[in-house]
C-alpha cells in the first residue's frame, strides 16, 4: 500500500502547492542540510536538527522522497545503510528557501523584541 501524507497536497493554486511540500516545520531545513548535494546519513540529519524528533524528520524525509524533492539509497549491507540526496526538484526550490532565510536575517531583531519575553 502506497504512502498517504498526513496533509493532502493542494493542487487548485500553485502557491499552495508549493507550500504543500514544504509547509512543515523541517522540510525546508532539511532541503537546506542538503543543499551540499553531498550523501548525508539519516544521522547526520538528525545530528543538525536536534531539535526536531528523529521520528518526525524521518516522516517528513519519507513525504520528501515521495514527492521527488530528495532521493533515498539504501546499501545492500550489514548492517544497513542508508543515505539521502536532493534532487534537481529540491535544488529548485533552494531560492525559495534563500529568500525565506534573507527576510528571517533582515527582521529578526523586530521578533526578536516581540518574542524573547515568552521565553
Amino acid at each position: 500500500m502506497p504512502y498517504e501524507k498526513k496533509i493532502p497536497v493542494d493542487l487548485d493554486c500553485p502557491l499552495r502547492l508549493t507550500m504543500s511540500l514544504i509547509e512543515s516545520k523541517w522540510k525546508s531545513c532539511i532541503l537546506d542540510e542538503l543543499r551540499s548535494c553531498r550523501p548525508m546519513r539519516p544521522s547526520e540529519i538528525h545530528k543538525q536538527l536536534p531539535e526536531a524528533a528523529p521520528r518526525v524528520l524521518d516522516l517528513q524525509m519519507k513525504e520528501m522522497v515521495e514527492d521527488g524533492l530528495i532521493d533515498k539509497t539504501i546499501y545492500a549491507e550489514l548492517p544497513p545503510r542508508s543515505e539521502y540526496t536532493i534532487t534537481q526538484l529540491g535544488l529548485s526550490l533552494l531560492p525559495i528557501i534563500d529568500l525565506m532565510l534573507k527576510w528571517g536575517e533582515d527582521h529578526m531583531d523586530l521578533f526578536e523584541k516581540k518574542y524573547s519575553t515568552h521565553r
